[in-house]
């Protein structure tokens, strides 16, 4: 009886384990199109000189397709409650977002946004991630 208990106990454990390295795989995925997203913005505004408006909106787009990949996987992988993990991985996204500002910026400010605007923009783009995946 023991042994099916310790057994059962450590594929609980291993499916934590692979659950949140999974969980940080999607983080770093959503960061990576990040930076690949921001470098063709990057160029585009370098090539046809484009207005602080139209970047703004850009980066919008930017952080939500982001968070939308990530709670999309994430939402794939993890088969139930798909939304809240959506909406976890939006939120971890906007976290690392808002701590890499502070520490650059000493200031919450994200680029042409507030705080809580970027902080439901990212969490809804996570969550309906999860919900269509």
């Amino acid at each position: 009886m023991n042994k099916v208990m310790s057994r059962a106990m450590s594929r609980t454990d291993n499916e934590k384990k692979v659950s949140w390295l999974f969980f940080l795989k999607c983080l770093l995925f959503s960061y990576i199109l990040t930076a690949a997203l921001l470098l063709l913005l990057a160029f585009l505004l370098y090539k046809f000189h484009l207005k602080e408006a139209i970047v703004s909106i850009a980066i919008i787009v930017i952080y939500v397709i982001a968070t939308f990949f990530a709670g999309f996987m994430s939402g794939k992988k993890m088969q139930s409650r798909k939304f809240m993990w959506g909406l976890i991985m939006g939120a971890a996204y906007f976290l690392v977002l808002a701590v890499i500002s502070l520490g650059v910026d000493r200031s919450l400010e994200t680029p042409g946004m507030n705080f809580l605007t970027t902080l439901f923009l990212c969490a809804g783009g996570g969550m309906l991630g999860g919900m269509v995946s």
